[in-house]
């Protein structure tokens, strides 16, 4: 399909929004990008990080500690990716070019490779959110269903039981597969890839061999073949259960949609940033611990509208845009609890079960 694009419209609640944000930033006398809380956190979670992988693989404990610490460095591979990474790419992390190139660098040393993930969110993702055969992101076929658009399965008549297996899969089909798989086919979804850098060719297979090395071939060559896969294995499927999970309670829930391009005009109905409004949710907003952990993606309808400040200013801002949404009677969708947001999630899937 070709690319859809976004009615224009005189004045835009966008703009208006955007006029409000941008005021409070002035009289507050802060800067949109990241604070010296985003920096003491990002700090500690790359030095966990180390510290754990080092006590792993040259000072591995007995077989239950370290599946423990396994499972840990896994939550805090997301919790990388969230706060660091996801900030860092969307050049939020710092006002400095420099400093969120090498923020964003971090996702290559996880395995991923950084032009590929941002071609895919940052460009695809944040304007073309939930349109399906655009939006890579719920493209989960054959395992799940995500819209009523996509083909049903027979196997699908079980995906809300089984999601949580699936979702576990995400880091490994990602890392070893789909990586592959757009830097070959020059493709994300439907969206052509028209051009990779010299450099990237470089830093892609570069950074693919040092991540085989330091995650496969090291500790095996360290602890042995059976001891890493246990604990390979338990990074990854709790790492991909997380990144997953974040991503569909904010955007593949019971009151977000999946709008459809006019075929017509190839536009869509909404301007874009009601269009972020009605495709993306928050959830679990108060839980502090959350908010920390993910990076703040909890807020993903602040994410979506301001994707350049950092996650720092959203509890502060999510008051502004909440505001806002309820002077123009647009609608602010939000999931109180982590539970609530899970249930939603499961119903939706249950819905799409269903021929």
């Amino acid at each position: 399909m070709s690319i859809p694009k976004f009615p224009s419209v005189k004045f835009t609640f966008h703009a208006e929004l955007k006029k409000r944000i941008n005021d409070y930033f002035k009289q507050a006398g802060k800067r949109p990008t990241g604070n010296y809380k985003l920096y003491i956190k990002a700090v500690t979670l790359v030095v966990a990080y180390l510290g754990l992988y080092a006590h792993l693989v040259f000072f591995t404990p007995v077989g239950w500690l370290a599946l423990l610490e396994c499972i840990v460095l896994g939550g805090l591979t997301a919790a990388i990716g969230f706060n660091v990474m996801h900030d860092g790419m969307h050049g939020s992390f710092s006002r400095y070019k420099w400093i969120n190139n090498f923020a964003g660098l971090s996702l290559n040393f996880l395995g991923a490779n950084n032009f590929l993930w941002k071609t895919k969110h940052n460009v695809i993702h944040h304007t073309y959110t939930n349109i399906e055969g655009v939006d890579d992101d719920i493209e989960a076929r054959p395992l799940l269903r995500l819209c009523e658009t996509q083909k049903h399965y027979k196997i699908h008549r079980y995906q809300h039981w089984y999601f949580w297996a699936a979702y576990c899969l995400l880091y490994i089909w990602w890392v070893f597969f789909t990586d592959y798989k757009k830097y070959f086919m020059r493709k994300i979804n439907t969206t052509p890839i028209n051009h990779i850098p010299l450099s990237v060719h470089f830093s892609f297979w570069g950074f693919k061999l040092l991540h085989l090395f330091i995650f496969v071939a090291f500790p095996i060559y360290m602890v042995g073949f059976l001891p890493w896969l246990y604990g390979f294995l338990a990074l990854a499927l709790f790492s991909g259960f997380v990144l997953s999970i974040v991503f569909q309670l904010a955007h593949t829930v019971e009151h977000t949609e999946f709008p459809q391009v006019i075929a017509e005009t190839n536009k869509m109905e909404d301007e874009w940033a009601l269009h972020q409004l009605k495709t993306t949710a928050n959830f679990a907003t108060r839980n502090k611990f959350i908010t920390w952990w993910v990076g703040g993606l909890n807020f993903q309808i602040e994410h979506h509208l301001f994707p350049r400040i950092s996650h720092i200013h959203y509890p502060a801002i999510s008051k502004i845009i909440k505001k806002t949404c309820k002077d123009f009677g647009f609608p602010y969708i939000e999931y109180p609890k982590m539970r609530t947001a899970v249930a939603s999630h499961v119903s939706h899937l249950r819905n799409l079960s269903k021929r």
